[in-house]
């Protein structure tokens, strides 16, 4: 059996645990619940999709890897338990494309309900937002569907990068009772412990302008939120851009994102041993 062909059973495994498991439509449920209100409670309904987005943003920082922890958390440490793991290697499956399958087939899960929340709020703008916000408008500088399709990719590459994070985070631990408590605190690491090391440095004098635009893009929140202001927001107030640098961003993105699974391949490959 081609190595291909093993993820891809694994992945196939990992949708169908999923799609049996209640408290992942009950989640969903409540996010949609969660962003519908806050996008009618903050008039973003009635007033267009960059109003939604600001009112999204902040709520969706702290929502986002809320969830990436409840999906996550116990994937790997469950099927450590229950010896699952020590029996797939024995069948020559590898710690990559194990802990490669269990991520994709959790970041569906994480975009379904993400993106499912964030494209209920879209139509709910498309249908109540009022005639003269040019709610159908696509030129730049004008409020479009487009611009809130780039805020749910967005949102849904912070959502990865986290769940990436906490794969990791469960990895470490040799337990499901404490993978609670070690993806917590290494998710309060990474967002909060993050932003406070930049801010110390900003007050130090340690980063300037240019290097704070980097230290921005390299933090998951502030990289997020530097691309939703740049890419989404900003084009709204044409050269009052420069927050942050979208393509240092993308990369900050991309690597909390392979750099955690990398670490977590290899760190479940010496636990086998």
């Amino acid at each position: 059996m081609s190595p291909l062909a093993i993820m891809s059973t694994l992945i196939d495994r990992e949708l169908r645990t999923a799609a049996r498991t209640r408290s992942y439509y009950l989640l969903g449920l409540a996010v949609g619940a969660v962003l519908l209100g806050l996008t009618l409670g903050g008039g973003g309904a009635a007033t267009g999709y960059i109003p939604a987005v600001v009112d999204l943003l902040l709520p969706l920082e702290i929502l986002v890897p809320v969830v990436a922890v409840a999906i996550g958390y116990r994937a790997i440490p469950s099927d450590l338990d229950r010896g699952e793991v020590a029996m797939l290697d024995t069948y020559a499956v590898s710690p990559s494309a194990y802990v490669g399958a269990v991520y994709v087939g959790r970041a569906a899960v994480l975009s379904a309900i993400i993106g499912g929340a964030l494209v209920a709020v879209g139509v709910v703008v498309a249908v109540t937002a009022a005639p003269d916000t040019g709610v159908f408008a696509t030129q730049s500088g004008v409020d479009s569907p487009i611009l809130f399709g780039r805020f749910l990719v967005v949102t849904l590459l912070f959502g990865n990068a986290i769940l990436a994070v906490v794969v990791l985070a469960s990895v470490v631990v040799a337990t499901t009772r404490t993978a609670i408590v070690a993806v917590i605190a290494a998710v309060l690491a990474v967002v909060v412990g993050g932003e406070a090391a930049i801010l110390l440095g900003v007050l130090d004098g340690v980063l300037d302008e240019a290097t704070l635009q980097v230290a921005l893009g390299l933090i998951p929140n502030s990289a997020y939120r530097g691309i939703v202001f740049e890419t989404v927001v900003g084009v709204l107030s044409a050269g009052e851009s420069g927050y942050a640098s979208p393509l240092v961003s993308a990369v900050g993105l991309l690597l909390w994102t392979l750099v955690p699974l990398a670490a977590a391949a290899g760190l479940l490959r010496w636990r086998l041993r």
